[in-house]
């Protein structure tokens, strides 16, 4: 199956590549100078999404190992909008700081930045909770670890990342005896269950408050975890990262102040960019890493 998706003027290739690219060994992904390769479960069947970039479009093939259930073929739509980061149109947020005293001249200098998000929503929320608190040399290399265990190969020889089925039958010592604390190892395998047995559901449609209520309620999962599914999962614009610590990073360099700000004075300065604040962390996140161009 093929498909080519219009890619918007200004849009930058690059920050979608370094996104997917960021696991050296790639193990679900690879990526080249302008082409990514995604492995990735869905509706139980490994699928291989092979994405080439031109100046104007990118052309997406889909190799499915055997035919996919009807519903799966709107799954596909989703997770190519996602892994190009085309959930969010950034020309509102920058509308709306024109002239701000602490984003605006960040922003116009990097109009075309984009969100860009995990294949599926399952996969952002499992990678948030790979995520919590340790560095990210150690979570890709617990992520890779996790994709061995629970995912799929394809036939192209690449990995597909598991869905909630894959994950709910593995065992707390398949993922401890493999460098994974016990709570994380737990609150994987708590989600994945609830989502498997159909007490959670993690449909696109559901109202956002309404699933943070729902993922805020399992043992391990905390707001900054469901923030971070927002933003990469279902691709809600106005999530407050006030929690990140480098979010609290690149406001510190803004400001020219000699510590970060807390918690608290980060979610009021956030706050004045509702409801764009998804784009305002996707600036700052930008600001501690700016292009050679900018």
């Amino acid at each position: 199956m093929q498909k080519s998706i219009p890619l918007p003027p200004g849009y930058r290739t690059s920050d979608v590549l370094a996104f997917h690219g960021r696991d050296a060994e790639g193990l679900a992904e690879q990526v080249e100078a302008s082409r990514i390769r995604k492995g990735v479960l869905i509706g139980g069947v490994p699928v291989l999404l092979d994405v080439a970039f031109g100046l104007e479009a990118a052309s997406c093939r889909i190799d499915a190992e055997r035919t996919l259930p009807a519903q799966a073929a709107a799954q596909v739509d989703d997770a190519l909008l996602n892994i190009l980061g085309l959930r969010i149109d950034p020309v509102p947020f920058l509308e709306a700081v024109r002239g701000d005293a602490l984003l605006g001249d960040l922003a116009q200098r990097q109009p075309g930045l984009r969100i860009v998000q995990s294949a599926t929503i399952f996969e952002a929320l499992t990678w948030a909770i790979i995520g919590q608190q340790i560095n990210l040399t150690f979570a890709i290399a617990l992520r890779r670890t996790f994709i061995a265990q629970a995912g799929r190969a394809h036939g192209s020889g690449l990995w597909c990342y598991p869905e909630a089925a894959d994950v709910a039958r593995l065992d707390v010592d398949d993922l401890t005896t493999r460098k994974f604390s016990r709570a994380k190892a737990e609150t994987l395998l708590r989600l994945a269950r609830l989502v498997d047995s159909g007490a959670l559901t993690l449909a696109r449609d559901n109202d956002v408050e309404a699933i943070s209520a729902a993922l805020l309620a399992i043992k391990g999962i905390g707001p900054w975890t469901v923030n971070y599914a927002l933003l990469r999962g279902y691709g809600y614009a106005d999530c407050s990262l006030h929690g990140d610590v480098a979010i609290r990073a690149a406001l510190q360099q803004l400001l020219g102040e000699e510590t970060k700000p807390d918690m608290a004075r980060t979610e009021a300065l956030l706050a004045r960019y509702k409801p764009h604040r998804t784009m305002a962390a996707a600036h700052l996140w930008a600001s501690l890493h700016p292009r050679a161009d900018e």
